[in-house]
């Protein structure tokens, strides 16, 4: 069974995000080279220390280019990220990289993500040689031990990664991750890759580990159930921004913004006897490149109270019932 997601849950904010962008130029070979894509447009949240704030959304909502952003794989477009208290568009590059070993990522493609020509011993020593956190007959005991941390055998570090199962590999990326010792980790839809009966053992194994190094996550999905069982607090993603924040029990056992009761109502349930229905969306979400101006779910919305309001002004996050919700008749949900 997988953990209780509420325990640990600390109110001191590790990471804080304060209005994120991030807009490219262009929208692709045909299309105009002078065109601004919005693909992160004003995103606010925090992180506090050992919590998991779980970012949901569909394809094309900005989940991922959140997370590279956060960590300054991508140079964000305005906005400021602060880890700790320290901005770290501020930092000179020397000071970004020795801060880098406190934030780690772990990817969606585990093979893709580990050098084939590398032992897997090779890529999780790695870092550790890199930021010299160990003297060099110490690593090998190290990068044993860490895999034995993920649930592996020791020996394995002499193996390379073709020989290891999706769900195996990815142990390793977390291994290799928790080599540097981070307390802040973006996982990047860490289980969409792996097969269903092997997602619960690596969900439950970032669970033990957050509660045994007192680790922080980004979870970022797009399956709202999965998010829940690990998550302390759910943001949902809809066209770059977030449309509702919140304890994730509240967010998914009463969503308030139409596009979150959509993601909900599309949860499978379980239990035979109950009766569910289905929210379907009309159409496809607008480009990126050409959003609506006012709210951004406007043209997708099915609320009854839809006006000309939505078309034109665009709503922002206010507390709604123990939630931040982004719609101008949440009340009325």
């Amino acid at each position: 069974m997988l953990g209780d997601a509420g325990r640990g849950q600390v109110n001191v904010p590790l990471l804080q995000v304060d209005g994120l962008v991030k807009h490219y130029r262009g929208g692709g070979m045909f299309a105009r080279t002078d065109a601004i894509v919005k693909a992160v447009d004003g995103v606010t949240f925090s992180i506090g220390r050992g919590e998991t704030l779980g970012l949901v959304g569909e394809s094309g909502s900005g989940k991922t280019t959140v997370g590279r952003a956060v960590l300054r794989l991508e140079l964000p477009t305005a906005g400021t990220v602060r880890f700790e208290g320290t901005d770290l568009a501020s930092l000179q590059p020397a000071e970004l990289r020795a801060l880098r070993r406190r934030m780690q990522i772990v990817f969606q493609d585990p093979f893709a993500s580990l050098n084939p020509r590398r032992t897997v011993g090779a890529s999780v020593a790695e870092g550790i040689e890199i930021h010299r956190l160990a003297p060099k007959r110490d690593i090998p005991r190290l990068v044993g031990e860490l895999l034995e941390e993920v649930g592996l055998d020791a020996s394995y570090a002499r193996k390379y990664p073709h020989e290891f199962s999706g769900g195996q590999r990815q142990r390793i990326g977390i291994a290799r991750a928790l080599a540097v010792e981070p307390s802040f980790i973006v996982c990047d839809e860490p289980v969409s890759a792996l097969d269903v009966s092997v997602q619960a053992q690596v969900l439950n194994l970032l669970l033990d580990l957050r509660d045994a190094r007192e680790l922080s996550y980004l979870f970022i999905a797009h399956d709202v159930a999965l998010v829940r069982q690990i998550a302390h607090r759910i943001a949902v993603m809809y066209l770059g921004t977030i449309v509702e924040i919140g304890p994730a029990r509240t967010v998914i056992d009463a969503p308030k913004h139409p596009y979150t009761q959509a993601l909900v109502s599309a949860v499978p349930e379980p239990d035979p006897t109950k009766s569910t229905s289905r929210i379907i969306l009309a159409g496809d979400p607008p480009s990126p490149a050409n959003p609506p101006p006012g709210c951004p779910f406007v043209t997708r919305c099915f609320h009854p109270m839809k006006d000309a309001r939505c078309t034109a002004e665009r709503p922002r996050l206010r507390l709604v019932e123990a939630r931040e919700v982004a719609c101008h008749y949440a009340e009325s949900a």
